[in-house]
């Protein structure tokens, strides 16, 4: 019963630091170290639940959400910066795929539900790659789940702007030497 009691209490006090902390609220969109993300949809006095998103719901108890490292996507604010890298030949005219690149990530943050419109989307150049010049996009998401609206979009334009300016998207290439060696040895 003591053991019992002390289970209880753990998870009670727990529920109680992670209320009075406010570092994760009911409605914010978490992930625990574990794996497991989805918007917290109660903290109980013994148990949070999450409701992940392919529509089911997780109990843990509060001892073990308190001693696990959580990742809270929005807090302290839901805008969240999304990340894409982009290959290109390296026979490009790279102010041309500066200009184009940023051209289709401003229109994409201003026409695509969950962008942050007044957003300059940032575009850099990254690194002389095996098959392409590299380089990353930045664009700023309203909350979590827009960021893959946004990449979905960008991926989709950026590709049909490139093929219509003439930029390439290289695929992996590979120089590969054989080696003969002569009948005799």
């Amino acid at each position: 019963a003591a053991l019992a009691l002390q289970d209880t209490l753990s998870n009670f006090f727990a529920g109680l630091h992670i209320v009075l902390s406010r570092q994760v609220r009911v409605g914010d969109f978490v992930k625990r170290d574990s794996g497991e993300e989805g918007y917290i949809t109660d903290i109980g006095w013994r148990n949070t639940t999450i409701l992940m998103l392919p529509n089911n719901l997780v109990v843990v108890p509060n001892s073990k959400l308190a001693s696990s490292i959580v990742t809270n996507y929005s807090y302290p604010q839901e805008e969240l910066s999304v990340y894409i890298t982009i290959g290109v030949s390296y026979s490009s005219d790279l102010e041309k795929v500066e200009r184009v690149t940023r051209e289709v990530a401003r229109e994409v943050m201003k026409e695509v539900p969950g962008g942050v419109a007044n957003f300059d989307p940032i575009v850099r150049f990254k690194e002389c790659g095996d098959s392409s010049i590299n380089l990353f996009v930045i664009l700023r998401a309203k909350d979590y789940l827009s960021q893959f609206v946004l990449k979905h979009e960008f991926i989709k334009r950026i590709h049909k702007r490139y093929n219509e300016e003439g930029i390439e998207i290289p695929f992996p290439i590979r120089t590969v030497y054989l080696k003969r060696e002569d009948q005799g040895g």
